[in-house]
């Protein structure tokens, strides 16, 4: 039997049901992309329609299109393989557009992407075709890509726009049916209409009538919401309840103990309060073992800790109503997000070209760094740096400490870029010196530029000349010493590499 999520995907935005806004600001998009050439970010919980409006949308349009997806290409060097190739393309089927769909763009983040984020960034500023990246956390994408895109929202479709999908579907198969079953199916998923949909599959199977009693009677497990469980934990349940009713929460245990912190103090107050936050701690530290060792089956000892623990510890019954909200440790992360990516990013491309750890980078070697740049005074230093790390404005603000838009930074900037040019000049024409190195035409100022940018050049290629280098990067090539100790002294390895 073939997927009916596919067989009845809409072939036109008309078809897409329950975002009748988001359809026309997709349409409205795509049909004025050539003023601003802007690419489109269509975000939304998973099952809400955004693949299908996407193609449905190319339909329209009669572009071709092309699908690819973050999960599978995540590296810079994939991304400009894939994306930005295709951005670029001329189209095979002769429209004058080709609609380049990247889905699930929101795993573009975090340390494994190794520069993802800002190819696709970079893309989407200069592709020659219309591009839509597809979603479901708008807030996981960097602000740079977030802010070189128009924001397209799609929302939860209610189950009032859900049942006629499914009633529609019933009929094309030939399928009887109760309308009691279908309202059944479309509240059980929730606004997930892909869900449903497959859901209706799953009854539909080996029958020729859907009832009310059969979705029911098979109707999946459902997990509880985290508001609703905050109240049992709270202020209802006993030690053991509380436990019980958390194994159908959403929720991670990492999140759920942030979750509970947060909301306890609403309700709790005195020795009660005390003795919650006393097993919030112990859970606190087996979540700690957790992530140490990479041991799950730890999390048990940290949910009987913050659930059935917090739940022993209230003295008095609680009633009426409490407004929980999210964790504040949440919004204080995504306020100092930008500043952590900023610092991480730096990290890595001094690690990169230290040979040190990214946590030694910037634990270590940062800190020098932003004291010997300090406000761009020492200003041949500060473009050595930037050229030396491949520096754009907003790092070398975030390192120096000068605002990103001063002409100083901007200027600063524009001498590494060329500074680099240089050097790259320089390597290509070393591929073509004697085997002695020398190729009768190298100058000082050659060897000034390169070590400004910090590669260390003396133009003899003699043993001595090299075991200094070796000094200088902490590993003596006649002491036998590990990696280990290399790393360990990263501030003076990363440093010496640098000056």
């Amino acid at each position: 039997m073939t997927d009916w999520t596919e067989t009845y995907r809409p072939s036109s935005l008309a078809e897409v049901r329950g975002n009748d806004s988001a359809r026309d600001d997709l349409r409205e998009w795509a049909e004025t992309w050539d003023e601003g050439r802007e690419a489109a970010i269509v975000h939304g919980s998973p099952g809400v329609g955004k693949t299908s409006a996407a193609h449905a949308l190319a339909s329209d349009m009669g572009w071709d299109r092309i699908e690819l997806n973050a999960s599978d290409s995540r590296t810079k060097d994939d991304i400009e393989r894939l994306a930005g190739r295709a951005s670029r393309n001329t189209t095979l089927g002769g429209s004058d557009r080709q609609l380049v769909i990247v889905d699930e763009a929101d795993n573009f983040h975090g340390n494994v992407d190794r520069g993802g984020s800002r190819a696709v960034t970079d893309i989407v500023n200069s592709a020659a075709q219309p591009i839509v990246l597809l979603a479901n956390d708008y807030y996981e994408m960097s602000n740079a890509l977030r802010n070189a895109c128009q924001e397209i929202e799609f929302r939860d479709v209610s189950a009032r726009s859900i049942v006629p999908v499914l009633r529609d579907i019933c009929r094309k198969e030939d399928i009887a049916f109760e309308e009691e079953a279908l309202e059944a199916i479309a509240e059980m998923n929730s606004g997930d209409l892909r869900g449903a949909i497959k859901d209706l599959q799953a009854q539909a199977q080996g029958r020729d009538r859907i009832t009310s009693e059969d979705v029911m009677t098979g109707e999946r497990d459902r997990t509880r919401g985290v508001f609703e469980y905050l109240d049992t934990v709270i202020k209802e349940a006993d030690a053991r309840e509380a436990l019980e009713a958390s194994y159908d929460v959403d929720e991670t245990p990492d999140d759920l103990i942030n979750w509970i912190e947060d909301n306890m103090p609403k309700d709790y107050h005195g020795e009660e309060l005390a003795d919650a936050y006393g097993f919030l701690a112990d859970a606190d530290r087996w979540l700690g073992r957790v992530r140490a060792t990479q041991n799950y089956t730890f999390w048990r000892y940290a949910a009987d800790n913050m659930t059935a623990g917090v739940a022993a510890a209230r003295r008095e019954p609680k009633g009426g109503w409490t407004r929980y909200g999210p964790p504040s440790y949440w919004s204080k992360l995504g306020r100092t997000r930008g500043t952590r990516d900023k610092r991480d990013y730096i990290a890595r491309k001094v690690a990169e070209a230290s040979g040190v750890s990214t946590g030694t980078a910037r634990r270590e070697i940062m800190p020098h760094l932003a004291a010997m740049t300090h406000h761009c005074k020492n200003r041949e230093l500060t473009v050595a740096m930037a050229a030396r790390y491949d520096l754009e404005a907003e790092h070398v603000a975030f390192v120096t400490g000068s605002g990103e838009d001063t002409n100083k930074v901007q200027s600063i900037v524009e001498d590494a870029r060329g500074l680099r040019e240089e050097l790259a000049v320089e390597g290509a024409e070393g591929a073509f010196e004697g085997p002695d190195g020398d190729d009768g035409d190298t100058d000082a100022d050659a060897g000034q530029s390169r070590a400004a940018a910090g590669d260390e050049v003396d133009g003899t290629g003699n043993d001595e000349t090299d075991a200094k280098r070796d000094d200088a990067d902490g590993n003596d090539a006649d002491s036998g010493d590990d990696r280990h100790e290399a790393d360990d002294d990263g501030q003076q390895s990363g440093l010496s590499d640098f000056v």
